[in-house]
């Protein structure tokens, strides 16, 4: 078959789907991959894909640029001539099917998360809910990530047809084994995965990085505060001062967070966002690492309160501090426990094949 994946990131597709990719062409198919110019893009290349460079907004919606996405993947898909069509994230969910629909071409879609424009209430909320009703109106299945995005949208009638409730992304056992358990010789040390922004939390991690810090009768005794990730231009010039100040260590993006994780005892993702499930914190509890996090959907599903990690209130720093002090205090044999329990829980819930072969399933039902 000819399989056409419409995305807005490289990075996402080649990190959470790559193993449906792997998996397409070593069956034989043949998969065009429509995104944005990025990382990852010769990875892809390499497995087999096809790359076809297609700009996307990513944020905002206007009507003539909308217009021309949808004019693309009308395109596209006249010259890919696809058996089907594979959609992810916002923009190619609405126009991907709006030009499948067009072009009579049986497409999935995946909602990975709801974003802000969806989950906070306004024009904008009723403007994009009515997009995604145009968009999904004709697909084949519509996958969901999480239980409460998937209520959400069946509760506003956005989805009319077939649907099902995935493990996220699934995360890649293999690829993500468990790491050994570091010592506590050289202190205790958290780390922070995310995009830098308010919504991931990092306002309370900051809070919480401050306040062992000025706990600390030495610098040294003070437990070490790790962040990777994309930092967002307002964060630059307070984590800048931190960073002086030796409050964080910031490692900025890393290609591989295998190689943070394994000298981490714990990663912490005070998230509030509207995601579908936090491929953080499946890789982190693959690795046998506890987590915090908090009572979010797209969070609590990966964490069992005392278990695997601890569960935060969002938006509240005394309560992470509260948490992180809880963990601290734990026996080093049951810190080491807890990521074991964490690894056990994404063997048994989340394994990345589950939702390879959801996929696999949905090209059976074409034939």
């Amino acid at each position: 078959m000819n399989v056409l994946i419409l995305a807005n990131k490289s990075t996402g597709l080649y990190k959470f789907r790559g193993e449906l990719l792997e998996t397409l062409v070593a069956r034989g198919h043949q998969v065009y991959l429509s995104v944005p110019n990025g990382d990852f893009i010769a990875e892809m290349q390499q497995m087999g894909c096809h790359f076809i460079e297609t700009e996307i907004s990513r944020h905002g919606v206007n009507p003539f640029t909308d217009l021309a996405l949808v004019k693309k993947y009308c395109s596209i898909i006249k010259s890919v001539k696809p058996d089907i069509v594979f959609t992810y994230t916002i923009k190619p969910n609405v126009y991907g099917g709006i030009a499948c629909q067009i072009c009579k071409v049986p497409y999935v879609a995946n909602v990975t998360g709801l974003g802000t424009a969806v989950e906070n209430k306004g024009l904008l909320q009723k403007i994009t809910l009515t997009l995604y009703k145009t968009g999904l109106r004709k697909a084949k299945r519509v996958f969901f990530q999480n239980q409460k995005n998937q209520q959400f949208m069946l509760e506003h009638g956005v989805v009319k047809g077939a649907y099902s409730l995935l493990p996220g992304s699934g995360v890649n056992l293999d690829r993500f084994s468990p790491l050994p358990y570091p010592d506590e010789n050289n202190g205790i040390h958290f780390v922070f995965i995310s995009r830098i922004m308010r919504e991931k939390g990092i306002d309370q991690y900051l809070e919480a990085a401050k306040y062992f810090k000025s706990k600390a009768a030495e610098p040294a005794e003070a437990p070490v505060f790790h962040i990777c990730g994309f930092c967002e231009k307002e964060y630059q010039g307070e984590l800048d001062e931190l960073i002086a100040k030796g409050v964080v260590e910031y490692h900025g993006m890393v290609r591989d967070v295998r190689e943070i994780l394994k000298d981490a005892h714990c990663t912490i993702h005070p998230s509030f966002y509207p995601e579908g499930l936090s491929n953080v914190l499946l890789e982190s509890s693959a690795c046998a690492r506890p987590i915090i996090t908090t009572d979010r959907s797209g969070c609590k599903e990966v964490v069992v309160d005392g278990v695997n990690g601890f569960v935060v209130k969002q938006r509240d720093s005394a309560d992470l501090i509260q948490k992180i002090e809880r963990f601290i205090a734990l026996p080093y044999e049951e810190k080491m426990k807890m990521g074991l329990a964490g690894r056990a829980k994404v063997e048994r819930e989340f394994n990345r094949q589950i939702v390879v072969d959801a996929y696999l399933k949905e090209m059976e039902n074409l034939k």
